[in-house]
């Protein structure tokens, strides 16, 4: 069995949680770690949204909660996570992140002896270009091979437009 380290910041898709449990042909086991947005990367976030044309959500980007009010729609979207992954066979456990991001995903990595680690967010064009986003930073502290991937929301059709980079 493969056990790899999910790290997201919104719920599954079906959509994703397929293309993540058919990645191997073996059985995987998940450790998701969902990251609450915080107020820390809204602008980050509204660029990104801007350079996507995507002005409607740059727009309401200062709308989403934040701190503490940003933990419970987190763990609503980890327990959403988990069981889709647990219906699609896999098993699955998790926790939201509660501190750096990097930091939790080193010492998970280390204390399942993870095969891997899966980062599975929406685009985010400024930190990538400046590899600042999770898999870059994550390909430098876990010693475990990093795959990035886009996430998919429920309404989105057709070809799946994942990319994947590997270390």
């Amino acid at each position: 069995m493969i056990t790899s380290v999910l790290m997201v910041e919104q719920p599954l898709s079906v959509t994703d949680v397929d293309f993540v449990t058919t990645l191997h042909d073996e059985q995987i086991s998940f450790v998701v770690l969902m990251n609450p947005r915080g107020a820390e990367d809204r602008l980050l976030r509204t660029i990104d949204d801007v350079a996507l044309g995507e002005l409607e959500e740059a727009v309401h980007e200062g709308d989403e909660p934040e701190g503490e009010e940003a933990r419970r729609p987190a763990a609503l979207a980890l327990e959403h996570t988990l069981r889709l992954l647990r219906e699609a066979g896999s098993e699955a456990v998790g926790q939201v992140v509660d501190g750096h991001p990097l930091d939790l995903l080193r010492s998970v990595v280390d204390q399942v002896g993870a095969d891997e680690v899966i980062v599975l967010t929406a685009p985010h064009l400024v930190e990538e270009f400046f590899h600042r986003d999770w898999a870059s930073r994550a390909r430098h502290k876990v010693g475990v091979p990093v795959l990035k991937l886009y996430a998919h929301s429920e309404d989105e059709q057709g070809e799946q437009g994942e990319q994947g980079e590997q270390e």
